[in-house]
């Protein structure tokens, strides 16, 4: 498909969404530039001057995403005042989501409810409220590679427009009339798709391998809104056609294999005379609706097919189910704090040491209970008065213990990865040079990952902390270049050795993962004693002692034959198991990061 093409029908895009915005919805794939401009000034031009034009900041919170108490009015007038959050605001028009791609999971879940119910539910600050909310959505998705909007938001939208694809002379303005859009909104009501067009579609859906039943839905939406811009009364082939380009292409998995060359069929026999029997016409018009649906079928695949530009479809189904990747450093765990990071809301809770008041949601929660605090007030004076006394001026907002709300955030931790490893044994240098290399792979990247690495060794009888948690790759370098191997293999002190270091981590606040390279061929207790049967009882009870604390592991086995005992101590530990008998630096240092951010 050219350019030129391409180009058409994400411009019919826009029309389609003007006509049916609400049944609809675009997701535009595309960083900011005059492309994006572009495309979405005709959008503004299709759309009616009285739709309400709404944008979703990336981080909102959850009062104004869905409306709650209005504080101000609340005060003044000394009675509960809802206010509209803004998916009740776009009622009527189209919501437009900055940065889908990093959308908050809440905010997510808020936006696809009000579109599968049309409408918003207040429930907090004492009310219990449903306001209309039909909007139309457009997710602008800025993401690289594999970073995407989240899957729930792109099930409900249409329209996938990946504009990155185009260079500014590849596009061009199209005239759009606003007065064409309106009546063909007002013609959209009256289209329906017959019986045969919907099981049509959904097969089509189905030889695509589309497994969601909202695509179909969607197709049949978009069908109806382009039968309804071309002035048609009901919807016919060109209209599925559209649909099946706009709305199925861009989901499409894979396309049924191609039939093989039809063999030489026999000559036609002759047909036998026509009867006037109106039950062998009744027949005979039943057995060619099949033909019709095979037609209707073949039309859907080919539209949907050349819609699709070449080496798509092998890129699409590598990258099917993949799950975003995160680095190492930015996957710790996520804590929640009364101090910093992003805020998450409030909770009731008492003033104590470090804590910050939401004074905003402490006058929400008090705001209801007004009218009634001054009633008691009121009638405390007045007895006040009555025994003699003065009355103790009263404050304008009365404020209890039970209003404060305390500030909640939650906070990436920082991940330190412990590399402990076994150096006894002839082949110590050979997995010490790989350790060493990892290390100073995993550390070029640290800048970037924000992430530590400290290192352990073992050997002998005992287990040394070799390098702290550093970033510095010159102190790696100088940690590592002296280090003796020989000696037993005192597993348990080296697992020990990292419970502790690990241990202390987590006290910090941060998030230790312990990468283990070792056979697993322990022969040195935990008291220096020789012995294989009490080494590898001491090795199991420090490996339970891991996963008891719920440490992130990874046990990576360097024998040159994987035996059974690093895969039990793994399972022991926890731990993913790695067998890798046969690795150099790069190999290892990959492998890693891949268990880790699987983990």
């Amino acid at each position: 498909m050219s350019q030129a093409v391409a180009w058409s029908d994400a411009a019919t895009a826009a029309q389609l969404f003007a006509v049916d915005p609400v049944g609809t919805g675009v997701l535009l794939r595309s960083r900011a530039g005059p492309v994006r401009d572009r495309w979405l000034a005709m959008l503004r031009a299709a759309l009616p001057p009285t739709d309400a034009h709404k944008h979703l900041p990336l981080h909102i919170a959850e009062g104004r995403l869905l409306g709650g108490l209005d504080l101000s009015a609340t005060l003044v007038s000394g009675r509960p005042v809802a206010e509209r959050g803004l998916l009740a605001e776009a009622d009527g028009g189209v919501l437009m989501l900055a940065m889908a791609e990093r959308m908050q999971s809440s905010t997510t879940v808020h936006v696809t409810a009000a579109m599968d119910a049309h409408e918003t539910l207040i429930e907090r600050d004492g009310l219990s409220l449903r306001m209309p909310a039909r909007f139309g959505v457009v997710a602008l998705d800025e993401g690289l590679e594999d970073e995407f909007a989240p899957a729930s938001l792109r099930d409900r939208l249409a329209f996938h427009v990946d504009l990155d694809r185009f260079s500014f002379r590849d596009t061009e303005e199209f005239e759009i009339n606003a007065a064409d859009i309106e009546v063909a909104r007002q013609r959209l009501p009256l289209i329906r798709a017959t019986d045969e067009q919907i099981e049509a579609i959904v097969t089509a859906a189905a030889a695509m391998g589309i497994v969601s039943l909202r695509a179909p839905l969607l197709t049949i939406r978009v069908a109806r809104a382009a039968a309804a811009w071309s002035g048609h009364t009901e919807i016919d082939q060109e209209d599925i056609g559209i649909a099946a380009r706009l709305v199925l292409a861009p989901r499409a998995l894979y396309f049924p294999q191609a039939e093989q060359p039809d063999q030489p069929e026999p000559p036609p026999e002759e047909p036998p005379p026509p009867e006037d029997n109106s039950e062998d016409n009744k027949d005979q018009d039943e057995q060619q609706i099949p033909d019709i649906d095979r037609a209707l079928d073949e039309v859907i695949l080919a539209a949907a097919k050349a819609a699709i530009p070449p080496d798509v479809l092998a890129s699409l189904r590598a990258s099917a189910g993949r799950t975003r990747a995160r680095s190492s450093g930015k996957a710790g765990e996520l804590q929640k704090s009364n101090k910093r990071g992003r805020p998450t809301g409030t909770v009731r809770g008492e003033l104590r040491a470090g804590a910050k008041l939401s004074v905003i949601e402490t006058l929400r929660s008090a705001a209801p209970w007004q009218p009634l605090r001054r009633r008691e007030a009121a009638a405390t004076a007045a007895e006040a008065i009555a025994a003699g006394g003065e009355a103790a001026p009263q404050p304008r907002i009365l404020i209890r213990k039970d209003d404060f709300r305390i500030a909640r955030f939650k906070q990436r931790t920082e991940t330190i990865t412990i590399f402990v490893v076994d150096a006894s044994g002839s082949a110590a240098l050979h997995r010490l040079a790989e350790a060493k290399g990892a290390v100073e792979l995993l550390l070029a990247d640290c800048y970037v990952r924000r992430d530590q690495v400290a290192m352990i060794a073992f050997r002998g009888t005992i287990a040394e902390i070799l390098l702290p948690p550093t970033r510095s790759l010159a102190r790696a370098k100088r940690s590592l270049a002296g280090l003796p191997g020989g000696g037993g293999t005192p597993l348990a002190c080296g697992l020990d050795a990292a419970y502790a270091l690990a241990d202390s981590i987590k006290r910090k606040g941060q998030t230790p993962t312990v990468i283990l390279m070792t056979d697993g061929r322990a022969n040195i207790a935990r008291d220096g004693a020789p012995g294989r049967p009490k080494a590898e009882e001491d090795a199991i009870a420090s490996a339970r002692q891991l996963r008891a604390a719920n440490i992130n592991a990874v046990l990576v086995d360097m024998s040159p034959r994987p035996g059974p005992q690093g895969e039990k101590i793994a399972k022991e530990m926890g731990a993913r198991y790695l067998p890798l008998p046969y690795a150099d630096a790069t190999v290892l240092s990959q492998a890693v990061l891949a268990s880790t951010q699987a983990a």
